[in-house]
């Protein structure tokens, strides 16, 4: 379930009833019911206390931290509020710029991902408690205790939660469970059973916690479409969570560019100009360097020599300076035996895009497809490919839609749109216009508006 201020594309939150109208009267009333608006909660200190959902996995190819699912270091993870809008449900800009800093929500434009929360679980509602937007929680009944009150389970922050629903919206403290996890709770040392069946989105209480047992050292991987001119990683297997990462490059540290929201992905530049070597270093949540600044050293692998086809490619790295545990000395996470051949499609993998001014002496054809993947009142996702449908490579491309009356663009990932051109158009950005015969690349957008026939777009390229 995943998506940022471009939805996110995962199974249905389980919600007990569809979302109720509102007259007027009823939201004076209601807005008395909500939440007091939180930019974080304060889960560092102690427990907070909010509303907990599930959902059936991460969405593909990565949750919205960066990571997909099979290399996460948990099987049980959970995801936190992108935005803090009570009675207000618009889709905002992701990352919330600074001078919106008062709607970020736990999410914390990322800067959570990686971090483990301790989950315990709280009262149950006897009444209706559906996150209806504009509508109190647990309406009609009341909260109580039974005997799945006090279970725990450690949980790893794994993926965002922007859905334009009073859970998402209203709650400071929501959070969003792994369905699986409810099956792993623990309480006097032993796994309960049946509480999936008595959850009724009950009450948690959550806090922040050092990674539990923590031995070696992170995980590094390249993602989708890494290439030497956008070298984009992610980092994991993390002691205390990431606040950033430095890159070292033409003799000096630069920070890296956070890859959208993604919390755990960054750019990097490697070591030389268009090399395939690169350095980091690492930040935690205390803004400290991890295990005192040591640096770690990798490259490029063989199989990403054109870009890297597989969602994600870890690599092997020699380390220096610092303190600490002892690193690895083999490589710290597996590639993939089977390169997928999607392009990456996760709403959160975008930096702001740049339209490209230049684009290499190539000429070629290419196709587009576009697939509406989700929707909701008063909007839809799209998801879209482009291919390289000639023989010679293409160094850009440019794909038109003529959009129905009333729809916009409202936020574009992997391409820009090119207000100068006739209709809608949508070319590509600076690391994703250079395509081989046969190759894809992929991007995506939301819109506003009802009407999703969006017809048969065009793909010129140059």
């Amino acid at each position: 379930m995943r998506a940022p201020a471009h939805p996110r594309r995962r199974p249905p939150r389980r919600l007990l009833a569809a979302l109720a109208t509102a007259v007027a009267a009823a939201l004076v009333y209601v807005l008395t019911m909500l939440p007091a608006p939180a930019a974080t909660p304060n889960a560092d200190a102690a427990d907070v206390v909010g509303n907990a959902t599930h959902f059936d996995g991460l969405g593909q190819p990565y949750g919205g931290c960066g990571m997909p699912q099979s290399e996460l270091d948990l099987p049980d993870f959970v995801a936190l509020n992108v935005f803090n809008t009570p009675g207000d449900y618009t889709m905002y800009q992701r990352p919330v710029p600074a001078s919106q800093s008062s709607i970020i929500g736990a999410w914390n434009n990322g800067h959570n991902c990686g971090r483990y929360v301790q989950v315990t679980i709280g009262d149950y509602c006897t009444g209706t408690n559906d996150g209806a937007a504009n509508q109190p929680f647990c309406r009609n009944g009341s909260w109580v205790s039974d005997q799945y009150n006090g279970a725990t389970l450690t949980m790893l922050v794994a993926d965002s939660c922007a859905d334009p629903n009073a859970w998402c919206r209203d709650d400071p403290n929501h959070l969003d469970l792994d369905t699986a996890s409810l099956g792993h709770f623990t309480q006097n040392g032993s796994t309960v059973s049946g509480l999936a069946d008595r959850w009724n989105n009950r009450h948690v209480s959550w806090h922040y916690v050092s990674a539990p047992n923590y031995t070696g050292d992170i995980k590094i991987g390249f993602l989708q479409g890494a290439q030497r001119y956008w070298g984009a990683i992610s980092v994991s297997h993390l002691p205390n969570g990431v606040h950033g990462v430095e890159y070292y490059s033409a003799g000096a540290w630069h920070d890296a560019q956070m890859n959208g929201d993604m919390g755990q992905s960054f750019i990097l530049d490697p070591i030389t100009s268009g090399g395939t070597d690169f350095r980091i270093r690492v930040r935690d949540v205390t803004d400290g360097y991890v295990f005192g600044g040591r640096t770690y050293d990798f490259s490029l692998p063989a199989s990403c020599s054109g870009q890297c086809s597989a969602a994600y490619t870890g690599v092997s790295y020699t380390t220096g300076g610092g303190s600490g545990t002892t690193p690895p000395t083999t490589p710290t996470s597996t590639p993939p035996t089977t390169p997928t051949s999607t392009p990456p499609t996760s709403p959160t993998t975008s930096v702001t895009p740049t339209v490209t001014t230049t684009t290499p002496p190539a000429t070629g054809t290419c196709t587009a497809a576009v697939t509406v993947t989700n929707s909701w009142s008063g909007g839809f996702q799209v998801d879209a490919t482009v291919k390289n449908t000639g023989t010679v490579p293409i160094g850009g491309w440019a794909v038109r839609l003529t959009l129905p009356s009333g729809v916009q663009v409202s936020s574009i990932w992997n391409a820009a749109v090119d207000p100068s051109a006739p209709a809608t158009t949508m070319r590509n950005v600076s690391y994703n216009g250079s395509l081989q015969p046969s190759g894809t690349t992929s991007w995506g957008m939301t819109l506003n508006g009802s009407s999703q026939s969006l017809g048969t777009p065009t793909c010129t390229a140059s």
